[in-house]
């Protein structure tokens, strides 16, 4: 039987990455184009279409099972809506998958990025023998996508997994979104280096400082697990507690939905073991008794891709 082909676009505020991709998960063919989000929303949507006819030509004439598109933004569904995405200009409210529906007649599906980084790892990734499992993805912010039956789970309104948002302190931090103690607010990177910077001024020799070369403004949750590795107190001490911060969320929900499986993405899920000992641990805390042994937290295994798979894979 013939492999299905598929066209999947990775919509970023700097960057348009698509990929022509087989039901295999092999990726024929790649573009990568500047997204030209500071000029307007057409232009925007004009590279989106040039990227796709840079990758169409490799199908060889074979149909498209369609195209998936993942974007920022909040995302209108059914329809294909993209509405103000950060950082990019003089967007409000765009049909996305009309605009490129229209361009190319095929079916055409546009969901939110961390929806879209669930479905790769549930087709192509860490995610594939398991049906149900919570997806989190650690990065500047912390977002989430929920795989239920084997399908991502949008809720009656398209915004479950929003799980950056869960509060774990009424009293707590204020989080961007305006609610108090989200863990977004405290595991974040830009908290992690926020608060990272303030131990240093009683912690001078930490291997941190040295990691980043004497410029903290290159600080990384990377540089974090390079010190931590090294055996530096401060990087471990930072790093186990953003790990038990998350491991609260994460068990709270993983009860809530009666899950055993997590899976977690994202550029801070890059960092070493030091993360993950400590989420585990604080899952274990978190959930029923019942559940603990079957309890599972595992890492993405896609990373940069996880865009072009997932978009990709809405469609397959």
């Amino acid at each position: 039987m013939a492999q299905q082909l598929a066209i999947g676009v990775d919509l970023g505020g700097t960057t348009v990455k698509t990929g022509l991709i087989d039901s295999s998960g092999t990726i024929l063919a790649q573009s990568k184009l500047p997204t030209l989000a500071e000029v307007n929303p057409a232009a925007v949507v004009g590279q989106i279409v040039k990227s796709i006819q840079e990758v169409l030509p490799h199908a060889g004439g074979r149909p498209l099972a369609g195209i998936g598109i993942g974007s920022p933004g909040l995302i209108q569904n059914p329809g294909g809506i993209v509405k103000s995405p950060p950082n990019m200009k003089d967007w409000d409210v765009v049909p996305l998958a009309d605009e490129i529906r229209k361009v190319f007649n095929v079916r055409v599906e546009v969901d939110n990025d961390a929806n879209v980084a669930a479905v790769a790892e549930a087709k192509f990734g860490a995610g594939k023998q398991y049906p149900d499992f919570l997806f989190v993805i650690w990065g500047t912010g912390v977002g989430g996508g929920i795989i239920m039956n084997n399908q991502i789970y949008r809720g009656p309104s398209g915004g479950a997994g929003e799980v950056g948002h869960i509060s774990i302190d009424y009293n707590g931090l204020l989080c961007n979104c305006g609610t108090k103690g989200c863990v977004e607010a405290y595991v974040g990177q830009k908290h992690l280096s926020k608060r990272t910077i303030e131990k240093l001024k009683s912690n001078p020799n930490s291997k941190i400082v040295e990691m980043v070369g004497g410029d903290l403004d290159k600080l990384a949750p990377m540089h974090l697990s390079q010190a931590a590795e090294a055996g530096d107190a401060l990087a471990t001490e930072i790093l186990t507690e953003a790990g038990t911060l998350m491991g609260v969320m994460i068990g709270s929900v993983m009860s809530t939905l009666d899950y055993r499986v997590t899976v977690i993405g994202g550029g801070v899920s890059a960092v070493g073991d030091f993360v993950y000992d400590a989420i585990r641990a604080s899952v274990q805390r978190n959930v029923q008794k019942p559940m603990r042994e079957e309890i599972r937290i595992v890492r993405a295994q896609l990373g940069n891709d996880a865009g072009i798979f997932g978009a990709a894979g809405m469609v397959l």
